[in-house]
């Protein structure tokens, strides 16, 4: 029999076997996003990996570095690129919002054209299947059709696979706390929406993106409020949200706080992204010795208490707001930092009911997918762990992941070993220090450590202690240019006399790693089908956050050996208590990593106990 059109051969299948498998489509992707990696490293990976299906996150941060990245690939798309001036009102969200609409209309071209493409291999159609989890349903159904002859049945399944496909989120991150108010040219502050974290929300919300906005870093009340102006961030009447509000957090109580806060104003958290404190890149925020086992696990009992709780109080705001709701939103919860290998991410998944997991400073080896210059990479792929550390390196005052081999980290020696120390200030995101000037300045400056170690000098220290607080000092480093630089040379843009120093804040996880890999071979390795680890002796991932945990918490006790106080002692005794009730728990949870060895497991209880042991002998001074 000749089946004249697609719709008659429609009318030969069973109507509700298709509305089954629609369902089932619909349902599965991929089970990994590409977290926001510094300001440049992923300010153009959703170019690169959207069109697979695989979401990644934009630092909206620098609108300085957005703006040369619009022109970049406006011009490398054919496309107009008219320049917006800081001298322009809102100049600041205007370009986010433009540069975000930029990278949705490349990555619709690029999706539609990857959709309209055969079904043979070396197209990126088939690339987007072959990348997919196995267990995904639509990669078996993909599986299915390659066997299937050729004739009008397949051409049916290949357009219903077709109209399946799904882009990557582009999604983006803004730091919370990194909320400079800008002064006019009076030296006076102008409206809270001139300051930095609130244009880069309104350049995210008034932008064409159906995506997510990511807050990190902790509460801004006024950033947060500032979401309800824009009508994106509510329901419409079909109860879909444009724009999504994802936490990143570090502990349940935090989250808790955070989403009834956005919840009584009609802002509902669709997404918790649970990091580790400690073993992850970028800044770190060490939590008072609460584990990431622990967390997940609280996360995990309390999520269907939370949801009631929440929906409650977020019901309550939108009626007051007139804006009907009816059925409750959905709340994800995935995590990241730290994560190595497919069991590792398998058993996360599995066991803590997670929806996602965050596969972040491996990336920075896989150049297709991020803005990382050669000589930064190769660094990397050669680093040994001792070249992965935390520091007291930036200028926000958080504890920062930094790479010993950066060439930000050779030129702040090289500044210093000149009589130079700091850098000089020319995007100011990070100013806060008045203690020298009316205005704020940043600690990284030279300005601010030209007048800090002036004042050191004149309080005649002992050589031992003046030399301590000199490094303390000048261990600071400027992240504004250092951590956007590398998007220039890797793109060929740098201009003739700017900085070519690049600052990196990779994760200590990717010490496990060696070497450049693909896009294809990474994602692999996440799903198991390829070993990318240098050495087989890799600790399970909850050992080396707790490792970190007692080194940071052993750096402490040491601090406060010198400068005793009943507040940091009664901190350093709950951070203690904290840290031996984790290794109780994972004691516990050993027998549940059944998808490892006898070895493995032996192993990991072996650790735990040596890490005990070592903590145990920590004395806290009274």
């Amino acid at each position: 029999m000749f089946y004249s059109s697609e719709c008659d051969l429609c009318h030969i299948l069973d109507k509700r076997i298709y509305s089954s498998l629609r369902g089932q489509f619909n349902s599965m992707s991929h089970t990994f996003h590409i977290p926001v990696l510094g300001l440049a490293f992923s300010i153009d990976t959703p170019l690169k990996v959207a069109r697979y299906g695989i979401s990644s996150v934009v630092s909206i941060v620098d609108d300085i570095l957005i703006e040369r990245m619009r022109k970049f690939h406006s011009e490398k798309a054919g496309e107009i690129f008219t320049p917006i001036h800081q001298d322009e009102p809102h100049f600041r969200s205007r370009r986010i919002t433009a540069y975000l609409n930029l990278l949705q209309k490349i990555v619709d071209r690029q999706f539609e054209k990857l959709r309209q493409e055969p079904f043979i291999p070396g197209t990126d159609i088939s690339r987007y299947f072959n990348l997919l989890p196995d267990h995904s349903i639509l990669k078996q159904q993909y599986q299915q059709m390659l066997k299937m002859p050729e004739g009008p049945l397949k051409s049916w399944q290949q357009n219903r696979l077709r109209q399946e496909l799904k882009k990557g989120f582009i999604d983006v991150n803004i730091m919370s706390k990194v909320d400079r108010m800008i002064l006019n040219e009076e030296g006076q502050m102008q409206e809270d929406q001139l300051s930095d974290a609130l244009a880069a929300l309104q350049g995210f919300a008034l932008s064409q993106l159906d995506s997510s906005l990511i807050l990190s870093a902790g509460m801004n009340p006024r950033l947060y409020s500032y979401l309800e102006n824009f009508p994106d961030f509510f329901p419409d009447e079909h109860g879909q949200i444009k724009k999504r509000v994802i936490l990143k957090v570090s502990d349940f109580r935090s989250a808790f706080i955070q989403a009834k806060f956005l919840a009584k104003k009609g802002i509902w958290v669709s997404e918790f992204r649970i990091e580790s404190g400690l073993n992850c890149g970028g800044h770190a925020f060490a939590t008072e010795g609460y584990l990431l086992g622990p967390i997940l696990e609280e996360f995990k009992n309390r999520k269907p208490e939370m949801l009631t709780e929440l929906f409650a109080i977020y019901r309550e705001a939108l009626a007051i707001k007139n804006v009907p709701i009816a059925d409750q939103p959905a709340m994800k919860i995935s995590v990241q930092g730290g994560i190595g290998t497919a069991q590792e991410n398998n058993f996360l998944l599995s066991y803590y009911q997670l929806d996602a997991t965050g596969w972040g400073s491996p990336f920075l080896l896989v150049p297709e997918a991020t803005n990382v210059d050669q000589e930064t990479l190769e660094s990397l792929a050669t680093a040994r762990h001792d070249d992965f550390y935390i520091s007291r390196s930036s200028p926000l005052g958080i504890p920062f992941n930094n790479f010993r081999k950066s060439t930000a980290e050779k030129l702040r020696l090289e500044r210093i070993a000149k009589g130079r120390p700091g850098s000089p200030c020319t995007k100011k995101y990070l100013v806060s220090n008045t203690e020298f000037t009316s205005e704020p300045i940043c600690t990284a400056s030279r300005e601010y450590q030209n007048l800090k170690i002036k004042e050191l000098q004149e309080a005649n220290l002992p050589a031992e202690q003046f030399q301590q607080r000199f490094e303390e000092i000048t261990e600071k480093v400027c992240l504004c240019e250092g951590l956007a630089t590398s998007a220039y040379l890797k793109n060929d843009i740098a201009k003739a006399r700017e900085n070519k120093a690049v600052a990196i804040c990779p994760g200590p996880n990717l010490a496990w790693f060696s070497g450049s890999f693909s896009l294809d071979e990474m994602i692999h390795h996440i799903y198991g089908k390829l070993n990318l680890l240098n050495s087989e002796n890799r600790s399970n991932l909850f050992i080396n956050e707790l490792d970190l945990y007692l080194k940071y918490f052993k750096e402490e006790v040491s601090q406060h050996l010198n400068q005793v106080n009943d507040k940091k002692n009664k901190y350093l005794i709950r951070f203690k208590e904290q840290l031996n009730q984790g290794i109780s728990y994972y004691k516990q949870l050993i027998p549940q990593l059944t998808d490892q060895t006898e070895l493995y497991r032996k192993k990991m209880l072996e650790e735990l106990q040596a890490i005990e042991q070592k903590l145990n002998t920590l004395q806290i001074a009274n």
